[in-house]
């Protein structure tokens, strides 16, 4: 994936306006398509999505919400499209077996945590398969402007920090579809992280009656510590690599140099012996995100990988139980259309 135009985190100008009458097409198909029913499986479905193109949290969000189920006695699954890798039909992941190349990075990352089901886009098939397996809840990693599969309840996960740019539609912007229509179709909006246009979408999310959590994505404080004895060269493929260089920033390490490739990027052998010689030359030492990592997992890395460190981060709410009242909400609405026989 490309890295997104930036003028789509500012202001909106002349390359947004010539853009705008192909955005406002985009939005009505996607809003049409949002309209229509979904396939309906016998466990609660709960959909972490954001209204904008490009990572803002989702992956962090759905793993607390599968641990937050895990500690409550559920069995979830998570399930997910697996952006990124060739497997075709749908797939349980294995990480003993399975690579990025093959399920996606994001993939990986989920069945630490819970069974995971990748299924290209037969999310509905995905979620049948969930089940028979022994699904209590069913967690979608993205999804929320897919219709094949109802959802019990939505969370969408807006970065506090550039929230939805310029609120155009893409291509003109980073929306998938009009703000306030996928508001209302909304059970909640995290935000994650401060800043004005994060604050600026929840102010409209309180307009349209939707419920607003906070929540910040906290770095490990172990791998912290274990970063402070040498000056860092980092690099990353995700939505915002300048979001994970501030992170390093703002912790107090020494940043010699950074590297940002487009998100989900598939990297090549020759670019991490060129970090690694980069590293070498700036005695300093490389460090990644969770997902970049993911994607390093193939027999041809097997050699670089011990050079490289990994920040994993975590997602905090500032009220946890806040997870409990969307999973109750969704586990309601699932008897409910069971007892109609849906």
């Amino acid at each position: 994936m490309r890295a997104a135009p930036r003028f789509w985190w500012r202001p909106p100008g002349l390359a947004s306006a010539l853009l705008g009458p192909v955005g406002a097409l985009v939005g009505a198909v996607a809003l049409r398509r949002m309209d229509a029913p979904g396939g309906m499986v016998g466990a609660p479905v709960i959909c972490i999505g954001n209204p904008t193109v490009g990572g803002a949290g989702k992956t962090p969000t759905a793993i607390a919400l599968l641990d937050r189920l895990a500690a409550r006695g559920a069995r979830p699954f998570a399930l997910l499209r697996g952006h990124g890798g060739t497997a075709r039909g749908l797939l349980r992941v294995d990480p003993a077996r399975h690579g990025a190349a093959e399920v996606g990075d994001e993939a990986l990352l989920l069945a630490r945590h819970a069974p995971t089901i990748v299924a290209g886009g037969d999310r509905i098939g995905g979620a049948r398969l969930a089940v028979a397996e022994g699904a209590s809840h069913i967690v979608m990693d993205d999804g929320f402007q897919n219709p094949s599969l109802h959802k019990d309840t939505a969370l969408l996960v807006v970065d506090g920090a550039v929230g939805v740019g310029n609120g155009r539609v893409t291509p003109a912007g980073p929306l998938r579809a009009p703000l306030a229509p996928q508001l209302a179709r909304a059970d909640a909006v995290l935000v994650v992280g401060d800043g004005a246009a994060g604050e600026t979408v929840a102010q409209a999310a309180r307009r349209a009656g939707v419920k607003v959590l906070r929540g910040r994505l906290a770095p490990d404080p172990r791998a912290i510590a274990a970063l402070r004895d040498a000056p860092l060269l980092a690099f990353a493929g995700i939505g915002r690599p300048e979001k994970f260089f501030a992170t390093l920033a703002a912790e107090g390490l020494a940043l010699a140099d950074r590297r940002a490739f487009p998100d989900h990027h598939p990297f090549r052998i020759g670019e991490i012996e060129a970090l690694v010689a980069e590293a070498a030359r700036l005695k300093a030492r490389l460090v990644t995100t969770e997902k970049d990592m993911a994607r390093l997992s193939g027999a041809g890395f097997a050699a670089w990988r011990g050079a490289i460190a990994v920040l994993p981060v975590t997602l905090r709410l500032d009220t946890p139980e806040a997870l409990d009242a969307l999973i109750a909400g969704a586990e309601a609405r699932c008897a409910e259309r069971r007892g109609k026989g849906s």
